[in-house]
Formats: structure tokens, sequence, C-alpha cells
């Protein structure tokens, strides 16, 4: 499970994250969901510890920033940070020493087969589409088969088959109990993948609400991430501020 409790990030006087609190409990799908500019990024790398932040955030109960809670983590960026004079396979075969896996060989061929990657495993990183990086950059994340998988903006750049495998790939996830956690600001690419969400603006937490309880509201997450982002309990927010 994964706490995050009163993070804030400061740059000068700007808040990009004001006093977030939440959990991303096992099995569960939590998706963070704002527009541009509203944080979400900044609290992912946070959690990440790439950032250095007010507030505090534990892997089952250790902080993220150590190594023994990093091992629990995966982490598929907006764009993808490859190494140019890697090749595909050699980028695989790196997080695989890196988070010291054994017996993942049939699991890559897997992996690089549902991506579409298979005949390009020795192709470097920079010779690779911007699609075909995202696609190795999600490998990189399933892999280690973290028990919580992290992902900033996955669908943006992928094809309709890798959208609709990975897709599948992170409801498999869910039914293995390990947990997920979406960045996006596109409705449409989440849809009916997630159990909770979380809406941001302007660094602070709008709403968390359950599937369950929109369901039981006769709402849509749709609807509701407009009037708060942008209806009168919006405007009413944003005078407070």
């Amino acid at each position: 499970m994964l706490e995050v409790s009163h993070l804030s990030k400061k740059y000068g006087k700007y808040y990009a994250n004001h006093d977030l609190s939440f959990r991303v409990s096992d099995g569960e799908i939590l998706i963070m969901m704002g527009p541009n500019g509203a944080g979400k990024s900044t609290a992912i790398k946070s959690i990440m510890g790439l950032l250095r932040h007010e507030g505090w955030v534990h892997m089952d109960g250790m902080p993220t920033g150590k190594a023994e809670a990093r091992r629990y983590l995966g982490y598929v960026p907006e764009m993808p940070a490859l190494y140019p004079n890697l090749t595909v396979d050699e980028h695989l075969e790196f997080i695989a020493r890196a988070y010291r896996l054994k017996d993942y060989k049939a699991y890559k061929e897997e992996l690089l087969s549902r991506m579409e990657l298979a005949d390009k495993r020795k192709k470097f990183g920079d010779e690779l589409s911007k699609g075909m990086q995202q696609k190795l950059s999600i490998c990189c994340g399933f892999l280690p088969r973290p028990k919580l998988l992290i992902f900033d903006e996955p669908m943006i750049g992928l094809d309709p088959h890798a959208i609709r495998e990975l897709k599948k790939m992170i409801l498999e996830l869910r039914e293995e109990g390990k947990s997920v956690m979406i960045s996006t600001h596109i409705i449409d690419s989440v849809e009916d993948l997630w159990d909770e969400a979380l809406i941001l603006k302007q660094g602070q937490i709008l709403a968390s609400v359950t599937r369950q309880s929109l369901a039981e509201q006769n709402t849509s997450l749709e609807d509701l991430y407009f009037q708060l982002t942008e209806g009168k309990e919006a405007e009413a927010e944003e005078a407070r501020l």
C-alpha cells in the first residue's frame, strides 16, 4: 500500500503541490486527473523520490526514498528516458540487473511481444520512434513486476493496439493484487480502468471519489471533473485561493 500524507512541493512562493494526502490500496487502480499544470507530474516525481518535498510518502510502511521501498515501485514517465547507446533488449537486461531479477526471460519476451517490439530488440534507443520508445518504457516498468506501478500520461503516443494491450496489462496487475496509479488529463483514456479518482487543480485535491460512489450518485467522472475544474465550484475555489 502507498500512503501519501501532507505532501507539499514549493518553488519559491508557488506551491506545485499543497498538502496532498491519499492512499493506493493493494489491488486498486487510482487515477490522478487534472488540467495541465495541476501538479500531477510533480506529485509523482515526489512519490518516486525524484524531488525533495514536505510531508511523507511510505510504501508498505517504508519511506519511498529508501532502496528497499523503491524495489516495490515501478515508474513509466511521460517522456521516455532511454539510453541512446543501448538496444531494446539491453534496456530490459539493464532493468533486470538493477532489480536483481531471476527467471525473468519468459516475461521479458511476453512484454516485447505484447508491445510489438520483438523484432526491434536490436535497435538502439535513439533509433526508435516516439511511440516505440514509449512502448519500451512500458516494458521496463512492467518487467520487475512491482507492487505499485505508476504511470504519467501512459497513452500518449501509443497506437491503438498498444493502448488496448496496456489496458489489459493494467487490469491483469489489479487481478494479481498489485496497485496501479495513473496520472492523466485525458479522461477517455482511463474511463474503464479506475477504482478511485483524485481530481487536482492548482496543486490541490478538489475531490477524491470511488467508482461506486459516483454510480450511486448517477454521475459520470467526466461530469464531475468539469464541474469541479470549470464550473461554479471551480470559480468559488479560485476566489478562495
